[in-house]
C-alpha cells in the first residue's frame, strides 16, 4: 500500500535515506528538513513495514523533482519504487504541472518509466536551490531525467 508519510514515519524516512547516502547513492537529509518536507513523502507499506519511500517537491510553476527515493535493501526489484514514482507522477499531474524530473544514479530505472535524459542545465531553478548546499556541487556526477507530462 501507498500513502502520505505520517510524522511518526519521519525516523524511519532518515535512518533509510542514511542507509544509501552513507554510500553516496543520493543525497542525505536531516531529520528536520523531513519533519519540513513530510507532506511530500510517500510510504510503500506493508505488513506495517515501511519498504519504500520517495517525495515529490515543487520547484517551480510548472516543475517538481521525484527526490528521496528510496527502497529497504533486499526488496528491490518488486515494483515497490516504479509504484512510488507513479503515484509522484499522478499528484504532479493533478497539480497541473507540466514536467517532473530527477538526479539518479539509476538512469535505467528512470527510462523504464518513461523519463529520458537531460542536461542539468534545463534546470536552474533545482540547480541555484537545492543542489548549491551539495557538497558535490559543482562536480555532480548524478544523471538528470525528465518526463512531460502532457506527453502521457
Amino acid at each position: 500500500m501507498i500513502r502520505r508519510a505520517r510524522i511518526p514515519d519521519a525516523r524511519i524516512i532518515h535512518q533509510l535515506l542514511l542507509t544509501y547516502a552513507r554510500d553516496g547513492q543520493l543525497l542525505g537529509r536531516s531529520l528536520a528538513a523531513i519533519y519540513d518536507t513530510i507532506r511530500d513523502f510517500y510510504v510503500y507499506e506493508e505488513d506495517g513495514v515501511i519498504l519504500g519511500i520517495g517525495a515529490l517537491a515543487i520547484c517551480w510553476e510548472d516543475l517538481a523533482e521525484v527526490r528521496s527515493l528510496a527502497v529497504v535493501p533486499g526488496y528491490h526489484g518488486r515494483g515497490i519504487g516504479r509504484k512510488i514514482v507513479e503515484k509522484c507522477l499522478i499528484e504532479a499531474r493533478d497539480l497541473g504541472l507540466k514536467r517532473v524530473f530527477a538526479l539518479t544514479y539509476q538512469p535505467e530505472f528512470f527510462k523504464k518509466l518513461g523519463f529520458s535524459e537531460i542536461d542539468k542545465s534545463e534546470l536552474p531553478q533545482k540547480v541555484w536551490g537545492d543542489c548549491i548546499n551539495c557538497v558535490k556541487f559543482p562536480d555532480c556526477d548524478e544523471l538528470a531525467l525528465a518526463i512531460n507530462l502532457l506527453d502521457l
